[in-house]
């Protein structure tokens, strides 16, 4: 009776512990290197129509910065480099049916999750699949899929996307959510 009892015991628990990464999906302050901002971009309401579109455009704000979409953690503000309207983005960006798989509700720096597999196509974390967004994807080559720490944040001039920041890189990309 006893070992019955410790058999099924050991099966409830091990069957309770169906999501491995779920010690490491909210792990926050272990790389002190890492930075995380503490909101993502506001809306751009100008009309401003930036030149240097497409594979042209420099992003290397200061020196030492990535010539990829980043955010200057160094200015008084959170700024998010490359996030600048253009009309070249409203139509790159544009989605049919935004959010036909759900929207993702754990957004912003309290949700800091570890990326547990996938390429840019289509990665997950915590039971929750993305995917980079085509014109993005040459922006993220240097990530790690199967370990790296992300902060989902809205992305609230292009409907249906959200903007996926790299803490240890600094770096983030426009996905879409594919659902659970």
């Amino acid at each position: 009776m006893m070992l019955g009892t410790l058999f099924l015991l050991t099966v409830y628990v091990t069957a309770q512990d169906h999501d491995h990464d779920r010690g490491r999906d909210h792990d926050r302050g272990k790389d002190k290197h890492e930075y995380v901002p503490k909101h993502g971009p506001a809306r751009d309401r100008d009309d401003h129509h930036d030149d240097r579109r497409g594979g042209d455009r420099d992003f290397r704000d200061h020196e030492g910065h990535p010539n990829a979409p980043h955010v200057d953690r160094d200015a008084r503000r959170d700024r998010w480099v490359g996030h600048e309207r253009d009309r070249d983005d409203d139509r790159r960006y544009h989605v049919d049916h935004p959010w036909e798989h759900g929207r993702f509700r754990d957004v912003g720096r309290r949700h800091v999750w570890v990326l547990a597999g996938g390429r840019p196509d289509r990665f997950w974390f915590n039971g929750n699949n993305f995917a980079v967004a085509e014109y993005d994807r040459r922006y993220c080559n240097d990530w790690y899929w199967d370990r790296d720490r992300v902060v989902i944040y809205d992305d609230a001039d292009h409907a249906g996307w959200y903007l996926a920041f790299n803490a240890r890189l600094g770096t983030y990309v426009h996905v879409t959510f594919l659902g659970r």
